[in-house]
């Protein structure tokens, strides 16, 4: 079955570049959706299943902590896996976002392939 995957990143560059990589990863994509920060995002999930959430950190209006917090409240959102990809790696901050319930962690920049391993284990995960 095809993966409907929603991206959220305030920048419109690394969205792109995100939906390319997701693209190469070899998984059966369906749509994939963009949100330009957490209330966008919660606005697409609140209309499209989404089988994956690949987000950002720092975004205006609601960023992805916010997000995540929202995502755990919500007794559907709470099962749909979430990958944070930021360019903050200090283990504080990625210690406080897989508590929140992210799935898995990517440090900007990354390697497709990284992103690819993560996104798979993540689902797999899911889908046990």
């Amino acid at each position: 079955m095809a993966l409907n995957i929603l991206i959220v990143d305030d920048s419109p560059v690394m969205r792109s570049f995100i939906r390319r990589v997701v693209g190469l990863t070899g998984l059966d994509i369906g749509e994939i959706c963009e949100a330009g920060h957490g209330r966008e995002a919660l606005a697409v999930l609140g209309v499209r299943w989404m089988d994956l959430v690949l987000t950002d950190i720092n975004m205006p209006d609601m960023n992805g902590e916010e997000l995540l917090r929202h995502m755990e409240q919500d007794e559907l959102l709470r099962t749909v896996p979430v990958i944070v990809v930021s360019t903050d790696a200090s283990v504080n901050r990625v210690q406080k976002m897989m508590a929140l319930g992210a799935r898995g962690y990517v440090t900007k920049p990354f390697a497709p392939d990284s992103l690819a391993a993560e996104m798979e284990r993540a689902l797999e995960v899911t889908h046990a």
